[in-house]
């Protein structure tokens, strides 16, 4: 039985990856920074590990042997990132460091996938591609980009090493501190009787946004190819406010306006006005292409909240 290692696995990306591996087969291990504090997906082990510590990454892979390491794990939020630069750049991308040497020096035949982003590109026009200019523009993307340069140096020196180059990817389990599940809880109450109001910041920004199922599945089909540099991405971008009507409607409120403000302190600085990918070589090394649309993707998250207000559960953070 081959074994997969998943640094981040307690997070949306690390929930569709494992039930991925171990649909195949797979033992999966959870690298778990915080000693068990966070629920793991069933079927899963863990072992201890944090990418600010790199003797304990060492320890986790000579332990573990995997044959596969996925690094799902960072500090995720862009808004978050001007708030704590530092921590961002380091665990974003130092900790991707640690992670490459300690691979080296103890399972140099594993693959190694990076889960990178599209906020790597920064403003640079749409649609980008794997030979988009890197000119980030928040400490996030900063901290994405010297990881992303990390893995194809470290590539050179003969390690499987690939970065997955991901757009926006949502699903059910993604936190409400997200916007897209800002809008679809947010909906989901007003659609059942809340007179609440969606404080949202720019609503003509403008994302691709894919499903997280589909591109963790690109990310087991890059660790199984050669190793190299791909786009995960739709091929297509929605405004917010797109996002926000098409919620509105599946939960049949159709004039959405008014249960909507704008408040501009919800805006990010430097935010890019458009991210859209061309995953045409995903396509055709890969064989991958998205099974859901955006479509798809609003309905299922709408109705998961539904169903949470319907239930009474408490909303996720």
């Amino acid at each position: 039985m081959p074994t997969a290692l998943i640094t981040g696995i307690s997070g949306q990306d690390g929930w569709y990856l494992s039930e991925h591996l171990l649909a195949d087969g797979y033992h999966v291990v959870g690298l778990d920074p915080a000693a068990g504090d966070a629920p793991l997906p069933p079927g899963t082990a863990a072992v201890r590990g944090d990418l600010r510590d790199e003797a304990s990454l060492r320890a986790a892979l000579a332990g573990t042997r995997p044959q596969e390491i996925y690094n799902l794990a960072g500090l995720s939020s862009v808004a978050q990132s001007w708030e704590q630069p530092e921590q961002s750049v380091d665990v974003n991308g130092l900790g991707v460091l640690r992670l490459l040497r300690a691979m080296r020096d103890t399972v140099p035949t594993a693959r190694f996938v990076q889960a990178g982003s599209a906020e790597i590109f920064g403003t640079a026009p749409a649609p980008q591609d794997e030979d988009t200019a890197v000119r980030p523009t928040s400490p996030y993307g900063a901290g994405k980009a010297l990881a992303h340069q990390f893995v194809t140096m470290y590539r050179t020196t003969g390690l499987h090493a690939a970065n997955a180059i991901l757009f926006n990817h949502e699903s059910p389990r993604r936190p409400q501190r997200f916007v897209t599940r800002k809008i679809t809880a947010a909906v989901a109450r007003i659609a059942s009787g809340s007179s609440e109001t969606l404080e949202l910041g720019d609503l003509s920004v403008r994302r691709d946004w894919g499903h997280a199922r589909d591109y963790c599945a690109a990310m087991v089909a890059m660790a199984r190819a050669e190793p190299g540099d791909f786009v995960i991405a739709s091929g297509q971008s929605h405004t917010v406010a797109e996002f926000v009507a098409a919620a509105f409607a599946h939960a049949g409120i159709e004039d959405w306006q008014p249960f909507v403000r704008v408040d501009p302190d919800y805006a990010r600085p430097n935010d890019p006005g458009e991210l859209r990918g061309d995953a045409a070589r995903a396509h055709a090394v890969l064989g991958w292409r998205p099974r859901s649309t955006f479509a798809d993707l609003v309905a299922e998250m709408v109705d998961a909240d539904l169903r949470r207000v319907r239930q009474g559960s408490r909303p996720q953070p």
